[in-house]
């Protein structure tokens, strides 16, 4: 067993059952990336929605496409779509939240403003008004779901910096007469890993889900190329002849999202000192 910082014990059981539905679908989409079992973009009228059987596992969809072939690309897309995008939120909302919250005075109060006004859209309606202007496609679906959970991010990590800046390290590093970057890097950053760690994983699962919900829409990646929520789009028309083709798209992103919320709660425990001094 291991010991947080915090003094939480982190339990190999709990965290290998954690791990165990994230880990197969990412290594399924991994996989999808090299090799998948047919060309998941090759038309085959005559093997159209044919049920699972020996040669294709999960059945064929309308155009006699191999399902398990285009899970398995469309979940490398939709999984690198969602990294882009958590790396961008965090990346950005991260640098923005430090500067509001160590500088404050005016530089808070002009960024707070343009942050709470993002902030007052719901996030999956924000991204489809940038998906009208940034149109369908990869990047454009990126950029509009980084800017969509950007908000958060800098919402978080700004309440993070207004409690450290206040601790005498920190205090003690302006005395001595370090920069603010200096201090930003050295004393505050270090200390904000560990709720920045528990938001992008849990932001990892919201974006999968509205990144599948705009691809569901028509605005996400466009086809043929497969990602999960285009998949459902596709299959919603032939559910009542072919149940297949939502029912493992579906699973897969049910999955997904089970494996993340259980690893999120179990670096919560982990990393956050208040969730082991309530547990002791």
């Amino acid at each position: 067993m291991t010991r947080s910082p915090g003094g939480s014990v982190l339990q190999p059981d709990r965290l290998l059952l954690s791990c165990v539905p994230l880990l197969f679908v990412v290594a399924f989409a991994v996989v999808g990336a090299v090799w998948t079992p047919h060309d998941p973009l090759s038309i085959d009228i005559g093997s159209r929605l044919q049920p699972p059987n020996g040669r294709h596992w999960l059945g064929t969809d309308e155009f006699g496409r191999d399902v398990l072939s285009r899970i398995m690309a469309g979940g490398t897309s939709s999984m690198w779509i969602s990294l882009q995008t958590v790396a961008g939120a965090i990346t950005v909302g991260s640098l923005l939240g430090m500067v509001s919250g160590y500088l404050r005075g005016p530089v808070d109060v002009v960024l707070m403003v343009v942050n709470d006004a993002l902030l007052a859209f719901p996030g999956i309606l924000l991204a489809l008004g940038l998906m009208t202007v940034l149109g369908a496609g990869r990047s454009g679906i990126v950029v509009a779901l980084s800017i969509a959970f950007l908000p958060s991010v800098v919402r978080v990590v700004r309440g993070a910096v207004l409690s450290l800046r206040r601790r005498e390290y920190v205090e003690a590093s302006f005395v001595m007469g370090n920069s603010d970057l200096y201090s930003m890097w050295r004393h505050i950053l270090p200390n904000c890993l560990p709720p920045i760690i528990i938001l992008a994983t849990s932001m990892f699962g919201w974006v999968l889900l509205a990144e599948s919900a705009l691809s569901f829409l028509g605005l996400g990646v466009p086809p043929p190329a497969p990602t999960w929520g285009n998949m459902l789009a596709s299959g919603f028309a032939h559910i009542s002849r072919a149940s297949w083709l939502c029912v493992f798209p579906g699973l897969c992103i049910s999955l997904t999202m089970l494996g993340i919320n259980l690893i999120g709660d179990l670096l919560n425990d982990y990393l956050d000192p208040r969730t082991a001094q309530s547990s002791s």
